[in-house]
């Protein structure tokens, strides 16, 4: 079994707090990581009735880790409640888009401009083609060009 290191970051909440955290809790409608941060930090509290639980003790009940206890904790003495509860958001996307404004603006512009020999109309393959055949991107789908399109 870990060993229990002393808390750093003591967790103290206000009436008001453990009111909020207990109906995040209650009422199912948050998301799952937010209810389970509000549970630890109701766990947490100092001031509750019996103490707070150890570290050890809350990861065990509560499915984590001891050190996400311990993170949660210090984002919520360091950082306040809403970063404590909600998650991180993300500065940058997981990957960069294919599509950027310039490459969007020469897809609308082919897609006004007259169909290509043979054909009726643009289809989302010689539109994808069409970007590539110009060198506008490396490669793109078919459905990435129809997104692309949708939005406008």
């Amino acid at each position: 079994m870990t060993r229990s290191t002393p808390n750093q970051y003591p967790v103290h909440l206000t009436a008001e707090q453990r009111e909020r955290f207990e109906d995040i809790c209650g009422n199912g409608h948050a998301p799952a990581k937010k209810i389970q941060h509000a549970r630890l930090l109701l766990l947490s509290d100092h001031d509750r009735e019996g103490g707070a639980w150890s570290r050890t003790r809350i990861a065990e009940a509560l499915g984590l880790h001891p050190n996400t206890v311990d993170k949660i904790r210090k984002r919520f003495v360091l950082d306040g409640e809403a970063p404590a509860l909600e998650r991180k958001v993300r500065s940058e996307p997981p990957r960069t888009p294919i599509l950027d404004g310039h490459a969007e603006a020469h897809l609308i512009a082919l897609c006004c401009g007259p169909a290509p020999e043979g054909h009726a109309v643009w289809t989302l393959q010689l539109l994808a083609a069409e970007m590539v055949g110009r060198r506008i991107v490396t490669r793109i789908s078919a459905a990435t060009v129809g997104r692309a399109l949708k939005k406008t």
